[in-house]
């Protein structure tokens, strides 16, 4: 019975690595690329393969981070009781891990899907857990802008499973999440400040201040605002996504300009929060709106 016990524990340790509710949403933004990318239904197999393909990488990647920001994420509270830092599992552990697991889901998506989309998410590892993990956050403040490329690349990839090519549209997908990026990581970094600057790295409240990063957020917000309604002028998306894009995107707006002119740390937990409430709602309204338009 303990031995039982021991497995579920070590396998949950596992599973931590892959920081399940990040790649949630990288599975579901990639789905609703795959679906958005044709006129009626995917095939049944591709969506199956190309999730668990692209799923299994995106865990990849999360572990390796894992691995690579053990010592920064042993003195943030946020990051603590991660399996590295709190001792429960090796670093050849994880790297074995990792290796297998993102070996597997390269295997499935060249094997079975096809090779633009194997090829792009290696790319998106590569981005993820070496450029923007090694070089990009411990060197500049606009670590989660240049960053942001990797984590936009999700519907980017659904689409290429799909189709086989990458279009405008699925540009437009990975412009949306590739501006909605700052104002989501900034938000928590505000109330995180103490965190991140105890660990060392350069993010925006640490180096630039609180005030100036509460002013990124809403540009940055502002322009997400913009960028939302560019399936409704390619003809992508019609009545449905567009209101949904207009409210979600003012409650968006209304949180920042709060931030700004009457800031607190639970606003900002909030509006992190609701970030990826927003995300979620409006991919989801266009994915209505494609099958509705």
């Amino acid at each position: 019975m303990s031995t039982v016990v021991l497995d579920k524990g070590v396998v949950a340790q596992f599973v931590a690595l892959t920081k399940p509710r990040v790649v949630s949403l990288v599975v579901f933004c990639a789905v609703i690329g795959m679906f958005l990318a044709t006129p009626g239904l995917p095939a049944p197999d591709v969506v199956f393969f190309a999730t668990i393909g692209i799923g299994l990488t995106a865990g990849s990647a999360a572990a390796v981070n894992c691995l690579l920001e053990q010592r920064i994420d042993a003195v943030m509270m946020r990051t603590r009781r991660r399996p590295l830092p709190a001792g429960t599992l090796t670093s050849m552990q994880t790297v074995t891990f990792a290796f297998i697991v993102g070996g597997v889901g390269l295997f499935v998506l060249h094997r079975f899907v096809n090779p633009l989309t194997m090829w792009l998410t290696f790319a998106t590892f590569l981005g993820y857990a070496v450029i923007y993990t090694v070089w990009l956050k411990p060197a500049t403040p606009q670590n989660i802008v240049i960053g942001g490329a990797s984590g936009a690349m999700p519907p980017v990839l659904g689409w290429a499973a799909v189709t086989g090519q990458v279009t405008v549209e699925a540009l437009l997908l990975f412009l949306i999440i590739f501006v909605w990026t700052p104002p989501h990581f900034w938000s928590l970094a505000l109330y995180r400040t103490q965190d991140y600057a105890r660990a060392g790295l350069p993010m925006l409240p640490v180096t630039h201040g609180a005030l100036y990063t509460r002013h990124m957020i809403l540009r940055y917000t502002i322009g997400l605002c913009v960028v939302s309604l560019g399936p409704v002028a390619v003809g992508m998306s019609g009545l449905i996504y567009l209101v949904a894009a207009v409210v979600l995107g003012g409650l968006f707006l209304r949180r920042a300009l709060q931030m700004l002119h009457a800031y607190s740390d639970a606003l900002a937990r909030s509006t992190f929060k609701y970030s990826i409430v927003y995300l979620a709602a409006l991919f989801s309204a266009l994915l209505v709106d494609h099958y509705l338009h």
